[in-house]
């Protein structure tokens, strides 16, 4: 019975709790079919304003500059060979891999033994040639006053001859006397021609002694160009690489023995597109002079130069394209042939443009104005040059006009902003300055002099801040920080 009894309890317990259950769902039911039959309430939507950079537009007169790379290269460079084959005897002591020479050092000497020896030989040639031409010219004035005796006897035959003729003719002389006067008279005529022969032959020999002498001095003077080749100058001032020879070593002649590279007078090739160089034409077609910058990062440390263009490439060149251009560097310290550089030429300069960043122009070549009640305008320009993250425009009526420095795809025509300038730096504020007690400066005083770990240069600086009437407060600190109170 009892068990029956608790059995009926458990069960209307049971079916209480489940008729519970079952209104709590019933009424869960009822209030969202009640909600989902409530039309939704709108809301006004709030306009939402965008916050942006904005610059002022300021056209003036810009510089564009122009960026390309190129190549630096000397504008003197010497292959240096051998002047004269033999044996090097002497050495300098520049003359090594990257070795410093200046104009007219010696670089090194041949053995100039047989250069000596045929210097002597032509020398000896010489003399000879000249003796055989004093003789020459004794013996032809020799010839020239047996000419003149002949000559005078001949004249004395032809007067003996008439004086005969003449007594013949008055019946006082023989036909014998005249006939030996006459073949006396031929005998004369026929001495002066041997003469004359003998002087003919004398001037010949003459002008052999002379030519003789002038090849003996030709020949000298190449024994003296040769030996003079067996020493080897520099023709500049310049730095020697590729040096393949050592004291002792054997060399032959026009032998290639180093490379001298005068590295002041250093030039960059670089190269241009067709449309830039049409840039740097004046009004008549030629190139105009235009500085360049040329800069060189070696390990984060930026070397630079500056230049001036020379010259232009004759030609584009097989499978290249735009224009070679060269410029001549000045004071080009640190720099050395073959380095590869970055080049920025100086365009002629463009008057009424600006420089904005290149994220304020889009692809329509448009920017972005703030209007009116600080809405957004569409406002077109002209699009100069692209240089960098920069853009150099030209548009009328922007003026003194805000222009939003960066662009985004929710910025658009009629939008709502809040402009953002950027200001002028803050001036840094002055440290602030406190006076000292006589106490305080004698501990602050003391402590320094005592710190044996503070450099000479610095414990000075820190005695003459704390002789002032007022010390910073960040030194007296500092000071007291140290000394632990």
């Amino acid at each position: 019975m009892r068990f029956l009894r608790r059995s009926l309890v458990g069960l209307f317990l049971f079916s209480v709790t489940l008729g519970l259950f079952a209104y709590a769902g019933q009424s869960v039911y009822s209030a969202l079919k009640e909600s989902w039959a409530e039309e939704p309430q709108s809301r006004p939507s709030r306009e939402r304003v965008f916050a942006v950079n904005v610059l002022k537009f300021q056209p003036g007169t810009v510089t564009p500059v122009m960026t390309s790379f190129g190549e630096l290269r000397s504008r003197r460079t010497l292959e240096v060979r051998a002047t004269s084959a033999g044996t090097i005897v002497d050495l300098a002591d520049s003359f090594e891999e990257g070795g410093q020479v200046k104009a007219g050092d010696l670089l090194l000497q041949v053995d100039p033994s047989d250069a000596q020896s045929a210097l002597d030989v032509a020398k000896t040639d010489l003399s000879e040639a000249e003796a055989e031409l004093r003789e020459a010219v004794a013996a032809l004035s020799l010839s020239r006053e047996d000419v003149g005796s002949a000559l005078k006897q001949a004249g004395l035959r032809q007067q003996a001859l008439s004086r005969q003729q003449q007594l013949q003719t008055r019946g006082l002389g023989t036909e014998d006397a005249v006939e030996s006067a006459a073949l006396a008279e031929a005998s004369a005529q026929q001495s002066v021609l041997s003469r004359r022969q003998a002087l003919a032959q004398a001037e010949a020999r003459v002008e052999q002694a002379e030519n003789g002498v002038s090849r003996r001095s030709i020949a000298l003077a190449e024994a003296e160009r040769r030996l003079k080749e067996t020493s080897l100058y520099a023709e500049f001032s310049g730095t020697l690489s590729g040096v393949s020879v050592v004291q002792g070593g054997l060399v032959q002649n026009n032998e290639r023995i180093a490379q001298l590279v005068d590295a002041d007078a250093l030039e960059v090739a670089f190269r241009v597109s067709t449309t830039e160089y049409a840039r740097l034409l004046d009004e008549n077609g030629a190139l105009i002079r235009a500085d360049v910058d040329v800069t060189l990062d070696v390990l984060g440390v930026d070397l630079t130069s500056k230049g001036v263009i020379s010259r232009e490439g004759a030609s584009v060149g097989e499978g290249q394209t735009g224009r070679q251009i060269f410029a001549r560097l000045q004071d080009a310290k640190g720099f050395r042939p073959g380095d590869f550089v970055t080049v920025q030429i100086s365009e002629p300069e463009l008057r009424f443009v600006a420089a904005l960043p290149s994220t304020a122009v889009d692809s329509n070549s448009s920017v972005l104005i703030v209007g009116e009640d600080e809405r957004l305008e569409v406002a077109q320009v002209s699009i100069l040059r692209r240089q960098g993250d920069s853009v150099l425009v030209r548009a009328r009526d922007l003026s003194g006009r805000m222009i939003v420095a960066e662009r985004s795809p929710l910025l658009g025509a009629g939008i709502k902003v809040r402009a953002i300038q950027p200001g002028v730096a803050a001036v840094p504020e002055a440290p602030a300055m406190v006076a000292l007690t006589q106490e305080r400066r004698a501990k602050l005083v003391a402590f320094v002099e005592a710190n044996n770990r503070m450099p000479e240069d610095a414990k000075k600086r820190v005695l003459a801040q704390l002789a002032e009437p007022e010390v910073s407060e960040q030194v007296v600190q500092r000071i007291e920080a140290r000394m632990g109170g």
